[in-house]
């Protein structure tokens, strides 16, 4: 039968495009298995009695159903305690997918080295047990009780100490056979790396083929909602991006975490796509070091550089990703077209809004750039999708092109709409807040985000512009 990529949908035949939700050339085929048996998959199938709500063969009055709430385990990591929404809920299913190399195995790997109070128990379909004691030798993290005291040199490691007994690894692939260990060993918590590798005897394709990863997927929801450990799986993405596999592959589990970065930058963000138990707003920050990944509790005072000379070209920006504000630099050059034809770049910030600004700032404010090149980049390696951050843009491009350099006591938030005007942002209060904890002695906003502000609540001085030109007589005289 034939399997839509996108959505799921089964066809009997191929067709090119799919009636369900309109996606073209997403019709995959698959070989069709026997049955699967859940008593084969070590218990994958729910209770048929019990707790209600979980498993019950009855229908059941929503006012009977409990919903204590469980206690949460602390994974002793704030970044993805946060972005998890307080912590991993037990006997929830999540999915952490990112490109190869970025640090999935690594973030993961980390974390549960620091859990030596839990049973983990690493199923690994990729690498030896050697390459992860290697790597769990060079990560080395510190006990949580000695975190933020001088480390005792006669102290074992935790990678030799307690974690020998409460980390569990298993070279395996079969389903079946990482269900037998884990109604053997009854750990807290199951790793799975990865789900691409994993393959059941129920179904008669290779392993990572639709049909595999959508029943592997299925079997083990079906064993963690059946009062079994929570489960983590690490996923792979395809080239455009997207969590290889099927779609019905993002549906099944409870929480879909991204973790994205350039390989050439220390920086690695970890949002949250899809989260039952939290909100998808969240976002936790990361720096790559040698010995692994270090969580980034304030972002703002690594992602600015302390110039110590005035340069042009660099404005500050008042961003907010998800819930949480942070300062960021934008930095712009600005020089001669060379061969006649201008060129836009923009690392870290989408291109076309760049060339929407651009637009702007030629036929609103009267800047004749098209025989210019312009290059923008984000400081740090993000990428930055507030849409704050287009006064900063347009002032790093004006102060780079007439070589004049910016007040770095001054902060920049707000969005620049078609017409030149600067329209109201979301969080203002967040930004200002942020903008004054790290020292800065001005900002400008929009002045229609001025009737929700309290001034006296701040002692930065708040600057309201209503158009581009009042911002740049604000910046430039």
């Amino acid at each position: 039968m034939y399997v839509c990529d996108n959505c799921g949908q089964e066809s009997s035949k191929w067709m090119g495009k799919c009636p369900s939700c309109g996606q073209w050339n997403t019709f995959k085929e698959i070989r069709v298995g026997p049955t699967p048996n859940p008593s084969r998959l070590g218990g994958g199938g729910l209770p048929p009695t019990g707790e209600a709500g979980r498993g019950s063969s009855r229908p059941i009055p929503l006012s009977e159903i409990r919903a204590d709430a469980e206690p949460r385990m602390d994974l002793i990591d704030p970044e993805l305690n946060r972005v998890l929404g307080g912590g991993l809920v037990p006997g929830s299913l999540v999915l952490l997918g990112g490109e190869p190399g970025i640090g999935k195995s690594t973030l993961v790997l980390q974390t549960i080295l620091r859990l030596t109070d839990k049973k983990v128990l690493y199923v690994s379909g990729e690498e030896s047990a050697r390459q992860l004691k290697l790597r769990a030798d060079r990560l080395a993290p510190p006990s949580p009780t000695a975190r933020g005291s001088q480390s005792n040199p006669d102290t074992p490691s935790p990678a030799g100490g307690l974690q020998g007994a409460n980390l569990l690894v298993i070279c395996d692939t079969s389903l079946e056979s990482i269900f037998q260990h884990i109604e053997s060993e009854q750990p807290d918590l199951v790793i799975i790396d990865s789900i691409q590798t994993i393959s059941t005897e129920t179904v008669e394709s290779s392993p990572g083929s639709l049909s595999q990863i959508r029943e592997c997927a299925a079997a083990l929801l079906r064993h963690a909602k059946g009062g079994g450990p929570s489960i983590i799986l690490i996923g792979h993405i395809t080239k455009e991006g997207s969590l290889a596999g099927p779609k019905v592959l993002e549906h099944i589990v409870d929480t879909v975490l991204q973790f994205e970065g350039d390989q050439h930058y220390l920086y690695r963000i970890l949002r949250s796509q899809k989260n039952r138990f939290g909100s998808t707003s969240e976002l936790g920050i990361y720096e790559m070091r040698q010995e692994g990944l270090r969580p980034v509790t304030n972002p703002s005072e690594l992602l600015l550089s302390e110039h110590q000379e005035d340069l042009s070209g660099i404005a500050i920006a008042a961003a907010v990703e998800g819930v949480r504000p942070f300062l960021i630099e934008v930095q712009a050059l600005v020089s001669t077209a060379a061969y006649g034809t201008a060129q836009r770049s923009a690392t870290g910030f989408d291109y076309r809004r760049l060339n929407m600004l651009l637009a702007v700032l030629e036929k609103r404010v009267g800047f004749k750039l098209a025989q210019k090149d312009v290059f923008l980049n984000i400081a740090g390696g993000l990428r930055v999708t507030d849409t704050a951050t287009d006064l900063a843009v347009i002032a790093a491009i004006l102060s780079s092109n007439t070589d004049t350099p910016l007040d770095h006591e001054t902060a920049l938030c707000a969005e620049v709409g078609l017409s030149g005007e600067l329209r109201p942002i979301s969080r203002i209060d967040q930004r200002i807040a942020e903008a004054q904890r790290l020292g800065f002695a001005r900002i400008l906003i929009p002045a229609a985000n001025l009737k929700a502000v309290n001034p006296h609540n701040f002692t930065i001085q708040i600057i309201p512009c209503r158009k581009v030109e009042d911002a740049f007589r604000a910046l430039f005289g």
